[in-house]
């Protein structure tokens, strides 16, 4: 326990004090009672003989009083407060395979539309971020509860070129643990993936990346090394298929591309960093997705000022002591 005013706890001193004064009160006491009991001038409470329950009244009011000195003083303490808490990074692959229309009306719109539903549910303590990636990977919206932001980075996605899943893994690392190293060269070449110091498993369990792809991968570094870091640093990865594993044909740049959805792929991330895997065919399956996503209530430790209880705990004390008081010998004293 800390204080932010400890000088207060000099009143703390008082209270050998306020105990000789009680003894000698209690001495005195006796010497009248000896004095004058027989004479018929000194009589116990009823005529009878209190004992020692008269001293209860008297150490409820001097452990009252204590425990008020020490709310003086303000105690910081560091209480487990239940709360729904998260982080959560909306990572969307925005490659240019995301048009294909196996799933109604786009791969790309039913995802945006599902994440616009998942924004919509979390309640204002749960942060979402919002991250693209195609060849590279970028922070659209960093981690906010502002949920008119978060929806209109969503609106702003539209597919692009190729497919890298190790940068849009990067890049949501990146916001939940910073690095130094860029994702790319100046001149576009990818680098090495940055190796990120392991740390006890849960570090960031309340950070959960939401990867929505089809796991054609097709642009370097390696997908699962970049999962391995996430891995590292305690940080779920739940992978969302989209498509179909019939796949489908698209028109880009002029030639046609198949494109089909790659579950091993996105099966072994969210194997490797202990999230989950799902298979969403429409967008009805994306919101059932998004359903088992909701954030859990944690326990977050706080050190938070505890006056207030104190000073509830103190007055109990004193009003307890007064009523015995009251009650047994007539007088509140």
């Amino acid at each position: 326990m800390t204080f932010i005013w400890p000088m207060m706890l000099i009143f703390l001193l008082m209270i050998p004090l306020f105990i000789a004064l009680y003894l000698r009160r209690q001495r005195q006491r006796q010497e009248n009672l000896a004095k004058f009991g027989s004479l018929g001038l000194v009589q116990g409470t009823g005529g009878k003989t209190a004992g020692n329950r008269r001293h209860v009244p008297a150490l409820l009011f001097l452990t009252g009083i204590t425990v008020m000195f020490i709310a003086l003083a303000r105690p910081q303490a560091v209480v487990g407060v239940p709360r729904i808490e998260s982080t959560v990074l909306l990572v969307f692959d925005v490659s240019g395979s995301m048009a294909a229309t196996d799933i109604a009306p786009t791969r790309m719109e039913a995802a945006k539309a599902a994440a616009r539903e998942f924004v919509q549910r979390q309640p204002d303590s749960v942060k979402i971020g919002v991250v693209a990636f195609s060849d590279s990977g970028l922070a659209v919206q960093a981690p906010t509860n502002d949920q008119e932001a978060i929806l209109a980075a969503i609106d702003r996605l539209s597919p692009e070129r190729g497919t890298s899943l190790a940068n849009g893994i990067l890049a949501s690392l990146a916001v939940v643990i910073p690095v130094s190293q860029p994702l790319e060269d100046m001149d576009g070449s990818p680098t090495p993936i940055p190796t990120l110091t392991p740390v006890p498993r849960g570090t960031f369990v309340n950070a959960v990346i939401v990867l929505l792809s089809d796991g054609e991968n097709t642009v370097s570094p390696d997908p699962l090394a970049a999962a391995q870091e996430a891995a590292n640093r305690g940080v779920r990865i739940y992978t969302i298929g989209i498509g179909s594993a019939a796949g489908a044909t698209l028109e880009i740049d002029g030639f046609m591309v198949f494109t089909q959805l790659d579950e091993p792929m996105l099966q072994a991330i969210s194997q490797l960093t202990r999230g989950k895997y799902f298979n969403a065919q429409n967008e009805q399956d994306l919101r059932k997705v998004y359903q088992e996503l909701d954030p859990q209530l944690v326990i977050k430790t706080e050190n938070m000022e505890v006056t207030s209880i104190l000073a509830g705990v103190s007055l109990s004390f004193l009003l307890i002591g007064g009523l015995l008081s009251l009650l047994w010998f007539g007088r509140i004293a």
